[in-house]
């Protein structure tokens, strides 16, 4: 599941890039949307237009699984919700349709941001969970208490990937570096995205963004790895700027 603290920290474009690039590993990935409130996943991925079923169809038996699934682009799928909610899609359903998936490498689970019904419904139908966060106060606040939620499932890691970091900021002490998100999440950091304004059309990465969510997806795959360093071309630059004074 990719969830966050709170809305607007990117929990769905870093879903789609991830899926993006495990597909170019040449995995085979589905993200399915739970977030039933505020979905936009298709949306995210450009495929808003191809949506004739979604989640709840599956669950109510309006239509087959595979009718439901739309292509992305080569080994990258997607299946919406919203379109017919239901009280019905529980947790249950969700692992159920999950397990249903087992020719896909990865199951991507776009949940709700905070602590509402939908993030238990994710949560529930979880192997895994990565939690979205900004490298703000008050985005660390909230993800820590979804954290703290999440260690309640028998889930079998819990990770966070920090977004938008400015390099520059962080060289200046003027932002939190990884090692304090860290320190405050009690997790490990799997993924850094710089915030360098390149993230273009139809979400895809270029770049510093390209290169940070390839890592991403490489320790997703291996279960390790390397992180992105935001801040590597900004420590020099900066340490000469003080030599100057």
């Amino acid at each position: 599941m990719v969830t966050s603290g709170k809305g607007g920290a990117g929990k769905t474009t870093v879903c789609v890039l991830i899926g993006r690039a495990l597909a170019k590993l040449n995995k085979k990935v589905i993200a399915l949307d739970l977030d039933f409130a505020l979905n936009n996943l298709d949306v995210v991925a450009g495929v808003e237009d191809k949506i004739i079923y979604d989640v709840g169809d599956v669950v109510e038996g309006r239509c087959r699984v595979k009718q439901a699934i739309v292509e992305v682009e080569r080994n990258f799928d997607v299946i919406q919700s919203g379109r017919s909610f239901s009280d019905r899609v529980t947790g249950q359903n969700v692992r159920l349709l999950i397990d249903g998936l087992d020719r896909y490498d990865y199951v991507l689970c776009d949940c709700p941001a905070g602590l509402e019904g939908g993030f238990t419904r994710a949560a529930s139908a979880a192997d895994e969970a990565i939690v979205v966060v900004n490298p703000y106060p008050s985005s660390l606040r909230d993800a820590d208490k979804v954290i703290n939620l999440l260690m309640q499932y028998r889930l079998k890691s819990v990770s966070a990937v920090v977004n938008r970091v400015r390099g520059d900021l962080v060289a200046k002490g003027r932002s939190l570096s990884v090692e304090d998100v860290e320190t405050v999440l009690s997790v490990p950091v799997i993924g850094v995205i710089p915030d360098d304004d390149v993230i273009l059309s139809e979400n895809r990465a270029e770049g510093g963004s390209a290169t940070a969510i390839k890592m991403l997806a490489k320790f997703i795959d291996r279960g390790a790895g390397k992180v992105y360093d935001c801040e590597s071309a900004f420590k020099g630059f900066f340490n000469r700027l003080k030599a100057k004074r």
